[in-house]
């Protein structure tokens, strides 16, 4: 350490991936001096193995799948594509990441920054000695103790294993080594259509050398939305060569010394085996909370051992907890988050409680799908009455330029004279954005009648969130009449289910 570092710090991070990121550049905002202890990637799953590098895969899938299209009166012949150039490209965008991270950690380090407060970047795993400080193992095996006023774990999450499969990370991959493969696999088994499975089903499928085989023990891909969304994510898949096989349970995977034999145990008693050259196991993620030596700090972890935290997201005294770890959904966003949020807390800095209610996510399919708020089944759970318009993409003139009609919008509403926004589905191109126009109205409670006062910009994609509130209203420019297979609306009710 500089001779300006300070002897305690006012917080200590645990972690640098999203959440710990946001909380140092938080904390640096109120003039707090900052230790960041990280012993693997900067940057996390977030920029390393997950949202940053299979995003940047996805994106240049997208891009080889419409130069791969013949139907827009032009074609590119010849069209190929090569594993090892297109790793490169992702490694070259992590890279990017981090070093903008380094950076700035570097500008505001304490023998740089002569400004209020600091960040110090220590390159190691942390180990709790007392709710006072830790013990820092460096990545070259010296130690030293590190004290701070407070502390904020954010150690992040692993892919989940199966524990009679062991993962190679070179023909039985899960997330964290799919840039380790040297060439796109023939035959490619995934196991598990959560949102990451069916992401790289996708993504292997956009290439066009791949056969994809998606494997799951439920009947549908992502179970948790509704059955429309459900049933759209897997005709897509399907459409674009990915094979699907529901109802199946991993068993075993046996190495041969030139493919993989996947078996299947399937519910109705028989079992199947899948010649395959390469195996993804996606089947979630875990923590590890074993190093930190929580218990000096008499804090018990239960299983599935994550931490419990407070509507502060304290654990227990100055000891506060963000992202994955906190057993809220594994997302980049909510772990941002939660990290400035503990920092504000800390320092008696909050003006607002933290809202999980009207988080937005992207899935990265073919077309891509985000979502904000409630789902029909979240609503009926809740027994809250709604209505529900479906308006599809084939109507939109921006989507109709673009040739890519293949999309929709799906807004819920209470069914009541306010007509409040409970949740958005929608599909297509830039989905990301256009769900950000529904998450800041439903942020300001406000109703149909009060969002339909603004006008939209024509030719462009919104305009079918636009029309999609108007359907709600009965007020369309198409009608559903005209068009049943493209508009539709529908009432639930409690007592009643669906109704007229």
């Amino acid at each position: 350490m500089t001779d300006n570092t300070p002897d305690i710090f006012d917080v200590c991070i645990l972690g640098c991936g999203p959440a710990g990121f946001a909380a140092a550049m938080r904390a640096l905002d109120m003039g707090k001096h900052v230790c960041v202890i990280e012993g693997s990637e900067i940057g996390g799953t977030g920029v390393m193995w997950g949202a940053l590098a299979s995003k940047t895969m996805w994106e240049l899938s997208k891009d080889f799948a419409v130069a791969a299209k013949k139907d827009r009166g032009y074609w590119a012949a010849n069209l190929t594509v090569d594993y090892s150039g297109l790793r490169d490209v992702v490694v070259q965008a992590v890279k990017e990441k981090q070093y903008q991270m380094l950076s700035q950690f570097e500008t505001y380090s304490p023998g740089r920054w002569k400004g209020p407060g600091s960040i110090t970047y220590r390159r190691g795993w942390g180990r709790f000695l007392s709710k006072d400080s830790v013990e820092l193992t460096c990545t070259d095996g010296k130690c030293e103790r590190i004290s701070a006023k407070y502390f904020l774990i954010a150690t992040g999450s692993t892919p989940r294993n199966f524990p009679h499969i062991k993962v190679d990370q070179n023909r039985i991959l899960n997330s964290d080594g799919v840039l380790n493969l040297k060439e796109f696999p023939r035959r490619l088994v995934i196991v598990g259509a959560g949102i990451i499975g069916c992401e790289y089903a996708t993504i292997f499928s956009n290439f066009g050398q791949t056969i994809v085989y998606l494997v799951d023990h439920a009947q549908r891909v992502i179970p948790y939305e509704d059955e429309d969304i459900s049933d759209f994510v897997q005709k897509n898949l399907v459409q674009h060569g990915v094979k699907v096989i529901h109802s199946a349970i991993l068993r075993n995977i046996r190495k041969r010394p030139d493919h993989l034999e996947v078996i299947l145990d399937f519910q109705d008693g028989h079992s199947e085996v899948i010649e395959a050259d390469a195996a993804l196991i996606s089947i979630g993620r875990t923590v590890n909370l074993s190093i930190l030596n929580l218990e000096a700090l008499d804090i018990e972890v239960k299983t599935p051992g994550y931490l419990k935290t407070d509507e502060n997201c304290c654990v227990k005294d100055n000891i506060y907890a963000a992202g994955d770890i906190t057993h809220h959904p594994a997302l980049v966003n909510i772990a941002e988050l939660e990290g400035r949020y503990a920092v504000k807390h800390m320092f008696e800095a909050t003006r607002w409680p933290l809202n999980y209610s009207n988080m937005s996510t992207v899935m990265f399919f073919y077309p891509a799908v985000a979502a904000v708020g409630l789902n029909e089944k979240g609503c009926q759970k809740r027994k809250i009455p709604y209505r529900v318009a479906h308006y599809a993409n084939m109507l939109v003139n921006r989507a109709i330029a673009m040739r890519s009609t293949h999309g929709f919008y799906k807004i819920i509403v209470t069914d009541d004279e306010d007509q409040k926004i409970l949740g958005m589905r929608t599909a297509g191109p830039q989905a990301s954005s256009t769900v950000m126009t529904i998450t800041h109205i439903m942020d300001q409670d406000r109703g149909l009648k009060d969002v339909l006062k603004s006008v939209y910009p024509h030719p462009t994609i919104t305009e079918g969130i636009l029309e999609c509130l108007r359907l709600l209203l009965d007020k369309s420019v198409f009608k559903p009449h005209a068009f049943p297979e493209y508009l539709k609306i529908r009432r639930w009710h409690p007592d009643k289910g669906y109704y007229d």
